[in-house]
């Protein structure tokens, strides 16, 4: 019964370690408590009235009475916690994604493409209180998903993700770069990122990589960038054969970890290289943990007093106790 309670002051159960002993007094002095008279034989006195022998039920009033009463000093409650949570704007986050033909490369299963895709839409369902865009390049820029707080759009437009040259191919860094930043820079929230991949060199477009990085830098857009691709070898596309058709072939993996470390460094972030899956799976996990949006819990608790019962059940036994003494077992006492 006592389980669904809690106690405000519970130093007071210990109470209820001395009722063995009151009982255990209580018997032992039972004898002291009664009129003695010696006479030579018992032959007459053989029956014992009820009465007398309901007597310990007393004792048992008494100690009861006594239990509920300490319980009643512990002061049981029934305690109701509600919660209420308050956050901040968010964060806005712009993803900016290489979707050059080297994306295909298979050093990740399936490919990377494929691997950052299913990776990247888990990141997004976590970002439950902030906007997400999805910017892309290749050799050109442009901007899939503008910022929104609809993660089911950002999520859907992952997954249409493919290279299927509707732009010019390469990698043009600094594009997608200036792209993203030309996306967040009106942006009122206070922290606004820009998480940029790529697995290539900047070979494409008009902008520097470095020039696109003072810009987020003045406007005080944190990038993080990652590096995807194993070291060594990888299995890529090479050429495309008569059916149009991409051919693959080992090639060197090539990524100008230099310049992205730069990029990371100028803007306050941090460069990530994602050899593997469970690699990239992790860089997109500490980002997760370094972009937090503030989150403010309110506490609501209400006490809803339970003595009163136990203090009244303590003063109904006694009073039970009490009539019984003057009455029932009155000639016993």
């Amino acid at each position: 019964m006592l389980d669904a309670y809690s106690f405000a002051n519970p130093e007071f159960l210990w109470l209820l370690l001395l009722l063995p002993l009151l009982f255990g007094w209580l018997w032992w002095s039972r004898k002291q408590q009664a009129a003695v008279l010696k006479i030579s034989s018992l032959k007459g006195f053989s029956y014992v009235s009820l009465t007398a022998r309901l007597q310990p039920v007393l004792w048992l009033l008494r100690m009861g009475a006594i239990a509920f009463f300490v319980i009643a000093l512990a002061r049981p409650q029934k305690v109701d916690v509600s919660f209420r949570t308050k956050t901040s704007k968010g964060i806005d986050i712009l993803m900016a994604i290489d979707i050059s033909s080297s994306m295909l490369a298979r050093d990740l299963k399936p490919n990377r493409l494929e691997a950052l895709k299913k990776v990247a839409s888990e990141f997004v369902g976590d970002r439950i209180n902030d906007r997400i865009g999805l910017v892309v390049y290749a050799g050109e820029s442009y901007t899939k998903t503008p910022i929104t707080s609809d993660k089911n759009i950002v999520i859907n437009a992952i997954r249409e993700i493919n290279f299927e040259g509707v732009i010019n191919d390469g990698t043009a860094i600094g594009m997608g770069l200036a792209t993203s930043v030309n996306r967040l820079k009106d942006s009122k929230t206070i922290s606004k990122v820009i998480i940029l991949l790529t697995d290539g060199v900047n070979n494409s477009g008009f902008i520097n990589p470095l020039t696109a990085a003072e810009l987020a830098q003045s406007f005080q857009i944190k990038t993080y960038t990652i590096g995807l691709g194993s070291n060594g070898n990888a299995l890529a596309p090479i050429g495309i054969n008569q059916r149009g058709q991409f051919q693959y072939g080992m090639t060197k993996v090539e990524i100008d970890e230099a310049l992205l470390k730069d990029i990371a460094q100028k803007t306050g972030g941090k460069y990530f290289r994602a050899t593997n899956n469970k690699k990239l799976e992790e860089i997109y996990e500490e980002i997760n943990k370094l972009e937090k949006s503030d989150v403010e819990e309110f506490r609501y608790t209400n006490y809803d007093e339970k003595f009163r019962i136990f203090a009244l059940i303590a003063g109904l036994l006694m009073v039970i106790e009490w009539l019984l003494r003057s009455t029932l077992f009155k000639s016993f006492i």
